[in-house]
């Protein structure tokens, strides 16, 4: 089956809420292609691999978290972004995108999808009295030490966390996919064990060393592989369509 490209953009937002929700790039519709959509291509970020993934598999939209037009950036369409473009132009594919809405949904968002890899049991956000933080809190259903649930992170992922080792067993857990590391003073703030999240910073082990608590760094596109994937399903279960995630490995 096929549905209208507006269509199928106007639902993505309406789930997911795009328009209420503040950010950093366009949310939506970034590249127009072909007015009729059959097959979706998902992936964690619109790079030159995963366009190229797209056309091989004859894709009529690609549906990313990591897009373009980013805030502050170069808008001259001239080296890597030139090429993407054209990559998707020459063969008529859209590119929709969905960065921030995408991280806090409640039923497909990276930070609630990651929590059901890790088997953790979400109980509201990171830091209730500041909505623009991107972060969960939760806990595990018995304690676990810090190794074992370094174990955890890597059989779910594919990939060897990186680990700042406290003394406590983990029973209450912070998190934020990505580039969260940045909320480690609210997951502080919160009384966790053990803060998650994709990346880290210099500063990073400091804080998680000087306020005892645990910390992971799970890698930025290992975390935030499943809430793309879930809203491609649910599109497609909405339309009838096809989706086919497609991982273009990247250990960062």
């Amino acid at each position: 089956m096929a549905v209208a490209l507006n269509t199928l953009v106007e639902e993505a937002e309406r789930y997911l809420g795009s328009a209420r929700i503040p950010d950093y790039c366009p949310n939506g519709l970034q590249v127009e292609g072909r007015p009729q959509v059959s097959r979706i291509v998902s992936g964690v970020t619109a790079s030159q691999a995963l366009l190229d993934a797209a056309v091989e598999a004859e894709a009529d939209l690609v549906l990313v978290h990591h897009g373009y037009f980013w805030k502050g950036e170069n808008p001259c369409i001239t080296g890597i972004k030139q090429r993407r473009l054209k990559t998707l132009l020459k063969h008529d594919i859209s590119l929709l995108t969905f960065h921030l809405p995408l991280d806090v949904h409640p039923e497909v968002g990276n930070n609630v999808q990651l929590a059901r890899q890790l088997d953790i049991t979400v109980e509201g956000p990171l830091d209730p009295n500041n909505p623009k933080v991107v972060g969960l809190v939760g806990s595990l259903a018995e304690p676990l030490s810090v190794r074992d649930f370094a174990r955890r992170v890597q059989e779910a992922l594919g990939r060897e966390p990186l680990v700042v080792e406290g003394e406590q067993m983990i029973r209450r857990v912070g998190w934020c996919t990505g580039g969260g590391q940045g909320y480690i003073d609210n997951a502080i703030a919160a009384g966790v064990d053990l803060f998650i999240s994709g990346e880290a910073s210099e500063q990073t082990f400091h804080s998680a060393r000087e306020n005892g608590i645990s910390f992971i760094a799970a890698g930025h596109h290992a975390t935030e592989r499943y809430g793309v994937q879930a809203l491609g399903d649910y599109l497609a279960r909405r339309f009838a369509l096809e989706h086919l995630f497609i991982d273009c490995p990247n250990p960062i």
